[in-house]
């Protein structure tokens, strides 16, 4: 693949690498698709501007973790990931699906862990078995994921006290439990997480948390609390304001308090991919984000 260039992205490459994306992430939700579920359906005209969106954050805030790979003009591959203080994290990472299996992804990856220094890191995996080898000889813990997925019984939502809309004054002590959990806080990504989800945060001494719930999806995008139960009362918000069905993931072993909620709210639990951690112990409570991490 000496045509394909690895280079830095730019504002101009955006509409190029979603495009990429969406071929990449739906190719790879039909080869994984369970037996029992609908067959994945191409990313919206909405989720695909939401996508872009999302990446020129990225973009604006730590330029050198976003790298494209470029054959003949084209956008192939794409990788983008941040440095936030003393944590790195993969927000999204693909390589189109006849470009697979030649190179391309490693010469993405060397890109974004030199980026990355020797930063404890995080990122959420799916099952690809060359991207998961790639990512053990890179240095990181697989450790897998699960989900749970359905409508939720509403008969089954307790009432739950205590929770608050959350303000921009919560980010202080938001960015100081992401740091007891993940090492680092989220920084400039509450900021923008704030201006399309809802926030729900717990204030009661010695049992902070939040959640960012998805208004259209009904379902929780990043969760942390100091304990499970402050978690649990935050997810029953979450899954109170679903409507249809609903979707909780990035579950890990540690965090079988989201798993008791999921099945006392009569959701059916699967595996899902990876949490990749190099550096760093498993977070818990927490359910992370996709791209947020």
């Amino acid at each position: 693949m000496e045509s394909v260039r690895i280079r830095p992205m730019c504002e101009d490459d955006l509409t190029a690498a979603e495009h990429a994306s969406a071929v990449t992430f739906l190719a790879g939700d039909r080869l994984t698709r369970r037996v029992n579920e609908p067959e994945p359906e191409p990313r919206s005209a909405e989720a695909s501007r939401q996508w872009i969106k999302r990446m020129r954050f990225f973009l604006s805030i730590d330029p050198g973790g976003c790298w494209v790979a470029e054959d003949s003009g084209d956008v192939v591959g794409f990788a983008i990931s941040q440095n936030r203080g003393p944590l790195w994290y993969l927000a999204t990472y693909g390589v189109l699906p006849d470009r697979q299996g030649k190179g391309v992804g490693s010469r993405l990856m060397d890109a974004v862990l030199a980026h990355a220094q020797e930063r404890p890191g995080l990122f959420s995996s799916t099952v690809h078995p060359a991207a998961t080898r790639r990512y053990r000889l890179a240095g990181f813990l697989l450790y897998p994921q699960m989900r749970m997925v359905g409508v939720v019984d509403r008969s089954t939502i307790p009432k739950v006290s205590g929770l608050h809309e959350g303000r921009a004054e919560d980010q202080e002590w938001m960015d100081r439990l992401d740091h007891d959990l993940r090492g680092s806080g989220h920084g400039p990504d509450h900021t923008y997480m704030r201006k399309s989800l809802r926030l729900v945060v717990s204030r009661a001494s010695g049992r902070h948390g939040y959640a960012y719930i998805d208004p259209d999806q009904g379902r929780p995008a990043l969760l942390a609390a100091t304990d499970p139960e402050t978690a649990q009362r935050l997810l029953w918000e979450a899954l109170a304001a679903s409507r249809g069905p609903t979707l909780v993931n990035c579950i890990t072993s540690a965090n079988h308090w989201a798993v008791d909620v999921g099945l006392a709210a009569r959701l059916d639990i699967g595996q899902e991919g990876y949490l990749a951690l190099r550096g760093m112990a498993e977070p818990s409570p927490y359910l992370a984000s996709g791209h947020f991490l």
